[in-house]
């Protein structure tokens, strides 16, 4: 889509993005407004982060409330609001995991994530799914699929890294031994378009790992915090990973990211193993604590099970050949280009998302969304031609 006036790139800027031909200036529930009135209703949910949608009373009542009580502090100093959001994240998960650690956003959570399982094996190698996606800082990317191949314009790797084709036991198999530190995946791969990996690959990841004395990473930036119809992948799969990380929903909107550890992990650790300056802010911590409330308060899980279904239902028409996914994770796999179809929905004021893959269109939605915003999806896709 070619930019108009309101989405031409600022001069103080660096436009790393293709900009929409739309710039919101304000939200309510599912939907986004700009200037002119023109509302959109918002079926990408910011890349997976308006877990809540816009100017949910829980969230703002919240963020407001700790705003005005102290804005930030750090680590340094123990804070009722850091406990409380840190016990409802443990409660909120299970799994296994016991222990968190705070920090900003998905690739300093999965950074954190490889480091501890460096420090509690003393190995050199990771062990990463093609196609995966993990974050965009030294070590999230390197075990990012691709990044032999460019590596974010970093001149080496920091550790070795062995990629193994999806659903391939055989070759996960193979590839995870005595060297390996850890096994990441992401139960639902994301930027690839909302590829489910096959439960048998996942039981099979947690089985070789604990056969090597690998650790387990799950990788739950995307997948997490309600968005699979689950708290997390880990739950609807029935997996324990020895390692969680979260982000995007968790602070529905104010950054935040979290590692979830099992107890052995987090034994010996001691002040400068881990560090963060924002990380557990009082302010995120309250919107932390904010969105597992809601989601519990108003069965979110149950909703998002509910719509999903009812999306697979009635989206399969027009451009739409099949959907795969979990949740509110669903990639729709169209015959014309995903970005095609992505710029109609828009003109019929439907935002939705691409993918690594050029013909899936990816849902993620707030989860909050119902059946009426179905109804105006599959409408608007019905109305678009096929060919």
């Amino acid at each position: 889509m070619a930019a108009n006036s309101n989405t031409a790139a600022p001069a103080h800027l660096d436009e790393v993005y293709p900009l929409l031909p739309f710039q919101p200036v304000t939200g309510r529930g599912v939907y986004l407004e700009d200037a002119d009135g023109r509302q959109v209703l918002d079926l990408y949910g910011g890349h997976a982060v308006a877990a809540l949608g816009y100017g949910h009373p829980n969230l703002v009542k919240a963020v407001a409330n700790q705003a005005k009580t102290m804005v930030f502090q750090s680590n340094a100093a123990k804070l009722s609001v850091r406990d409380r959001a840190a016990e409802k994240l443990i409660d909120f998960a299970g799994a296994g995991l016991r222990r968190v650690f705070f920090v900003n956003s998905g690739a300093e959570a999965n950074e954190n994530a490889l480091r501890l399982a460096f420090r509690a094996t003393g190995r050199k190698k990771v062990v990463a799914i093609e196609h995966g996606f993990h974050g965009r800082t030294a070590a999230a990317a390197a075990v990012s699929y691709g990044s032999n191949r460019g590596w974010y314009g970093f001149p080496s790797l920091p550790f070795d890294v062995s990629f193994v084709a999806r659903d391939d036991v055989a070759a996960l198999t193979a590839a995870v031994d005595q060297d390996t530190a850890a096994v990441i995946v992401e139960p639902v791969q994301g930027l690839a378009g909302a590829f489910n990996l096959a439960p048998q690959f996942l039981e099979a990841a947690r089985s070789v790992s604990s056969k090597a004395g690998a650790k387990l990473i799950f990788d739950e930036v995307q997948t997490g915090m309600a968005r699979l119809g689950a708290p997390f992948g880990a739950n609807l799969y029935g997996i324990e990973p020895d390692l969680l990380t979260t982000a995007k929903g968790l602070g529905g909107g104010i950054p935040a990211g979290a590692v979830l550890m099992r107890p052995e992990i987090a034994e010996g650790l001691k002040g400068g193993d881990l560090g963060t300056t924002f990380g557990g802010g009082p302010v995120a911590s309250a919107a932390i604590e904010a969105v597992i409330d809601t989601i519990i308060a108003e069965s979110l899980l149950e909703n998002v099970r509910q719509v999903s279904a009812e999306i697979r239902s009635h989206c399969l028409t027009g451009p739409v050949g099949s959907i795969h996914g979990q949740g509110f994770l669903l990639g729709l796999k169209t015959t014309q280009p995903a970005a095609k179809v992505r710029d109609l929905l828009l003109e019929k004021n439907i935002l939705t998302g691409t993918s690594a893959d050029p013909h899936v269109l990816r849902l993620l939605p707030p989860l909050i969304l119902k059946s009426e915003h179905v109804q105006l999806l599959a409408t608007a896709l019905g109305e678009i031609d096929n060919a």
